[in-house]
């Protein structure tokens, strides 16, 4: 069983800042990657960023490379999304999960078994 409470989400305003943390508790160890999702009114969830917990370059979607930043503190079983210059479109619940994927599934949902609660973004212009 893994826990996950992700945090940092709020409102904020067109070009704005904002850093989301995920932390774990439970048996995280047995867990090789980390990821965030989103979920935006009206769509489904998407992939936003993952990385391994042992490192390695961490990897992104389309609509938020350039923008957003994926980074881990392993020893406080945390990982954070830096999201800078927020646009509109990136309004959704940002949810965390942990998984254990290869390669070809880093960007899977169905490679995550553990999910947070998620937590609300809102970008205004």
């Amino acid at each position: 069983q893994v826990q996950l409470v992700e945090s940092g989400g709020g409102l904020v305003q067109a070009g704005d800042s904002l850093r989301l943390s995920c932390t774990a508790s439970g048996s995280i160890s047995g867990r090789t990657a980390m990821a965030w999702f989103r979920q935006g009114p009206g769509k489904e969830r998407e992939f936003v960023a993952s990385g391994r917990r042992s490192g390695g370059s961490p990897a992104y979607g389309p609509d938020v490379q350039g923008r957003f930043t994926y980074s881990r503190d392993n020893a406080k079983n945390t990982v954070y999304l830096q999201m800078d210059n927020l646009k509109p479109e990136d309004t959704a619940v940002y949810f965390c999960a942990a998984g254990t994927p290869i390669l070809s599934q880093l960007r899977a949902i169905s490679a995550y078994k553990d999910w947070g609660q998620g937590t609300q973004v809102t970008v205004s212009s």
